[in-house]
This record gives C-alpha cells, structure tokens and sequence, in this order.
C-alpha cells in the first residue's frame, strides 16, 4: 500500500469535515448534579426532523458496495436540508466506514444491525485522527464525525465490527513497533499533523469504532455496539457529548468502553459495560500533543452504569498531558462475575505533564479486585520506557482524590499511592472504603502523598 502524499491528504481535510448547513435541530439541556460546577449539557433533539430510510437510496442486505453508497447519500441529503434522520431498518446491511455529518441522526430500528467490513481499503483514504494520545493521518474510524455539530446514532439496533483482520493486527510485531516509534518522535519534535501519515503496509494501527473528533452536541443513545479494532467510543476535543443505554460488548485488545479525551461536559449513564480492557478511560493527550492543543478533559460524569467487566471500573491516564478535572463515578452496579485491576486507578509518568484533580467516586459496591480499590502510580511507562527517549521531563501534579461508600469483594489492598518524591499526592479523602476480604498484608501501600484520610 503506497503512501499517501501530502497534497492528497489536505484534499481528504476538505472532504472529511462537517458541511455547516443552517440547523433545523432542536436542542435539549440537561442539568447534572455534580460536586463541581458543570454547566447545562446540550444535546440534538430530532424529533421534528424528517426520515430517510437508506433502502429508498439504494441499500441491499448483503450489499456492501450498495448499503454504503445509500447511507453516504442519506447522510448528505439529510445534512443538505438542515437535519434529517437516517433510517437503519430491520436486518443486517454489511456496509464500509460511515461519515457523519451535522445536524444528521442515524437511527438504528430494532433489528438492524450495521455490519462493518474488516477490509481495511474499506477505511481510506486516511483521516484526521489520533492513536494513543498523538495526532495522525490514519484509517478512518468505522464511525467518524469531524468537526460536526448536532450528530447523534440512535435506536434499539446494533453497530458491529467484523473482526477476521483486525484480530490479526493486535499483535505488535518490530515493524509496527517501530511505526509508533515514527510517529512517537514526529509528535514530540512538533512535525504538523499533515506529515504524520501512519498507512503503510507495517503500521497496522487499528482504528476507533466510533470517534467524535472536534464535535459539540453528540447524542449517542439506546444502541449496542459489538467488537471494535480498539477503542470503541472515542469522543476526541468533543463538548457536550451524551452516551445513555448504550450496550457494549467488546473483548478485544485495547478495547476500552469509552474514551473520552480531551473533551468537556460529557455525560455517561445507564449504560452497559462489558470490556476487554477499562469499561471508562479518561485521558487527555499524550506529551508535546497535548500541551500544543492545551485541551483539558472536563466535567465528565458517569452514573447509574452496570459494568460486567473490565480492567479497571474508571482509569485515568496514562495519556492525561492535557490535564484532567471535574470527573465523578457515582451508583455504578459491577457484575456479579465481575473482576478488576483497581476501582479508581489513575496513571502516569514523567514525560506526561498534565494534572489530575477533583475525581471523585461514590456508591460503587463489589467486584473481585486483582489489586485493590484505589491505585494511583506515577512511573507507568510500559514499553515505551526503553523503546522511545523523554524528550522533555514533566511531572503531573494529582490532587483532590475523593471516594465515599465504595466497596469490592475482595482484593490486596485498600489503597497503593506511588507519588513522586518531588511532586506528592496532594489531599485523598477516602470515607466508608473497604473491602469484604484482603488477601493483601496492609490495606494502605501509601508514599509520597500528603493528606491522606481514611475514614470509617
């Protein structure tokens, strides 16, 4: 596969943005307790918006060619006349990338499912896009929507990925690590975006299901979404951002359920979880990225939520070099077969930078823990730590770590801070944490944190 070059890449920018037609959308807004001041979520409302059903346009069961064509042109047309949805109905349509664009809702009906190709010429040519943390031209998420206002996927059908080939791209063999390599020292030396071509035949890095890049106003309600390449729901620099009864279930590698990423006001609930990597991840940039688009994720909240699996109930990092504030878990339900790292468990290193303070988490009870409750380590490199150079030493400061009325079954231990010697851990407050059994010596593994409280 040839790479693509320069001139066609600023051809795909024009092409891959959001048309701004004038909006027909009702908007909704939704007020959020939270322990942080949080402003009125904003939301699509298309309720006076006219439907079009993909199979007026052309759309066969079976039809890959067809089906994708009909939804690309639905899509435009509903976006042409200032809001429209775009009907899924009953059956299983085999369909390539789908690009959203403003003021479009794409509704699943009850029985539909969106089968997305494996093929991954299905998913160029390459887009604006990211991979852990750094900014890059690479395949097109199977759902992508940039720089769109007023979008939303709807209904009771399901969005599922095929997986044949990108199941064989979850290894990382040398060629692939060194790709990442490439694009590890393009981001840190500030080489602009459109140099960052990551599609050749050794990369393989695999793309988001669903991302949500430099969006406002994203509803994503009631669908179940089944397998992913990676990250499965991806809002990146995105506000006002609405995940509600949402089911996942997806086991494969770096599949985390929601990734919110340097994107504010977004609102998790009544959703469910079923993870082969953290059920909730928030992040905000990886390094010189990061501290470039200076985008913090803010006010994030998640609540009424039943995570049957994961690795972690919520994670924090490690790409948090944009800063991460304002963030509440609360009356979450675990699976009963449920078993986690950590409940809260919030990371980083000294390249990142960045800061974390003001998370809380409350009324969350079981889970089997392979750690404990609480982790926070601040030495979190993983491979990257002999494969790529600290082109710049930033220290995350983390402070203001609440967890009230939080419980698992079991585990090692209540809490392991590993601050920094020279940046502490500044002010945990943990109040009626436990756990029903500890196989662990001692509830606390604490140091370098100052003011820490353990009540009740």
């Amino acid at each position: 596969m040839k790479n693509i070059s320069h001139a066609f890449i600023a051809i795909v920018i024009i092409l891959s943005s959001c048309t701004q037609e004038v909006s027909k959308v009702g908007i909704n807004e939704l007020v959020v307790e939270a322990p942080f001041e949080m402003p009125a979520i904003k939301s699509p409302n298309f309720e006076e918006c006219p439907k079009i059903s993909i199979v007026d346009k052309g759309a066969v069961v079976g039809d890959k060619v067809a089906t994708s064509k009909a939804i690309k042109q639905a899509i435009g047309e509903a976006n042409a006349s200032g809001c429209g949805t775009v009907v899924i109905p009953e059956g299983e349509w085999f369909t390539g990338k789908i690009h959203l664009k403003s003021n479009v809702n794409l509704h699943l009906e009850k029985g539909a499912v969106l089968l997305f190709s494996d093929d991954p010429e299905d998913y160029l040519p390459a887009v604006h896009t990211t991979w852990e943390g750094m900014e890059c031209y690479n395949y097109s998420p199977l759902v992508y929507a940039y720089q769109c206002e007023n979008i939303a996927i709807t209904g009771e059908g399901e969005l599922k990925a095929k997986m044949d080939t990108w199941e064989s791209w979850f290894g990382r063999p040398p060629a692939h690590m060194n790709s990442l390599k490439r694009l590890y020292t393009l981001a840190s030396e500030y080489s602009p975006v459109e140099e960052r071509n990551m599609v050749n035949d050794t990369s393989h890095l695999r793309p988001q299901f669903i991302q949500f890049n430099r969006c406002e106003n994203v509803l994503l309600e009631g669908v179940s979404i089944t397998n992913s390449p990676f990250w499965v729901i991806h809002p990146y620099m995105s506000k006002h951002v609405t995940i509600r009864e949402v089911k996942v279930i997806a086991h494969g590698h770096n599949n985390d359920g929601v990734d919110p990423e340097m994107s504010q006001n977004v609102l998790i609930e009544d959703c469910v979880f079923d993870q082969g990597d953290d059920a909730v991840a928030v992040k905000s940039g990886r390094n010189q990225d990061a501290w470039r688009l200076n985008t913090p994720t803010k006010n994030v909240v998640m609540r009424n939520c039943l995570v049957k699996q994961g690795h972690q109930l919520m994670a924090i990092g490690s790409e948090l070099s944009g800063g991460v504030e304002n963030v509440l878990l609360e009356n979450c339900e675990i699976g009963e077969k449920a078993w986690f790292f950590h409940l809260l468990f919030i990371k980083t290193n000294e390249r990142r930078g960045g800061y974390v303070k003001n998370i809380y988490m409350r009324n969350v009870d079981g889970g089997v823990l392979r750690n404990g409750v609480l982790g926070i380590e601040t030495d979190v490199l993983y491979q990257w730590r002999d494969l790529v150079p600290t082109y710049e030493r930033k220290l995350t400061p983390i402070s203001n770590i609440y967890m009230s009325n939080v419980s698992g079954k079991e585990g090692k231990f209540i809490s392991r801070i590993q601050g920094q010697e020279e940046k502490p851990v500044e002010r945990v407050i943990l109040k009626n944490v436990m756990l029903d059994s500890m196989k662990g010596d001692e509830a606390l593994l604490n140091e370098n944190v100052i003011d820490f409280n353990l009540e009740n």
